[in-house]
């Protein structure tokens, strides 16, 4: 109607359509993303992303890092700057010590009701295993059994197997920032195997 009267109310009715659709469109794909793929991070593609600029050094101590070490040696040194910092434990002298008590071993339940609540989407680690993946493993008793005698030996032997401690670190920049010239305008994300991730969880509900 617009295009044939020119008439503002016209152009005015228009615009409130296709706001109306637009909602209505992201309103649904939303619930779709909530209820059934779960991957929240689809959403990304509709929000505008900050453009950086073309080429911009990290500077670390008032140098740039223009090449593998020096930039490796930035990032190390800004995340683990706590490394090999003396610790004072004077201070747990002064709590009282509680009697010593057996850890329970555990059960396959709990294996399953922490899986439960794990995403099948969620991003793997260096062995890319998903959570998809271990789900039909907990539902299976053979196999739910070895992962049970797993985590049950962890705790005997007092022992956290190198696999479980293998990661991959992804660094990506914080939003809105300034400047993405210094270190602390990125975090780092780590991602471990899933196996060691599924047993840290049941280790941490009975803590």
């Amino acid at each position: 109607m617009y295009h044939k009267t020119g008439d503002i109310k016209s152009w005015k009715a228009f615009k409130s359509a296709v706001r109306n659709a637009k909602r209505t469109f992201f309103d649904q794909k939303i619930q779709e993303i909530v209820l059934f793929n779960k991957r929240l991070w689809d959403l990304m593609n509709w929000i505008r992303k900050k453009n950086l600029p073309a080429i911009e050094a990290i500077y670390y101590k008032g140098q740039p890092c223009n090449n593998l070490p020096s930039l490796w040696n930035a990032l190390h040194s800004s995340y683990n700057s706590a490394e090999n910092r003396p610790i004072n434990t004077r201070f747990l002298e002064g709590i009282n010590q509680c009697n010593n008590i057996d850890w329970p071993p555990f059960t396959g339940q709990e294996f399953i009701d922490a899986i439960a609540k794990c995403s099948n989407s969620s991003a793997p680690g260096p062995d890319h295993v998903i959570w998809r993946h271990l789900k039909p493993l907990t539902s299976d008793k053979v196999c739910l059994s070895k992962i049970i005698n797993i985590a049950n030996t962890c705790i005997t032997v007092g022992f956290w197997p190198d696999q479980f401690k293998e990661l991959m670190l992804v660094i990506i920049p914080k939003p809105n920032k300034a400047s993405y010239n210094v270190p602390k305008a990125f975090r780092p994300i780590i991602l471990l195997n899933t196996m060691g991730k599924l047993i840290e969880k049941v280790i941490s509900h009975q803590l």
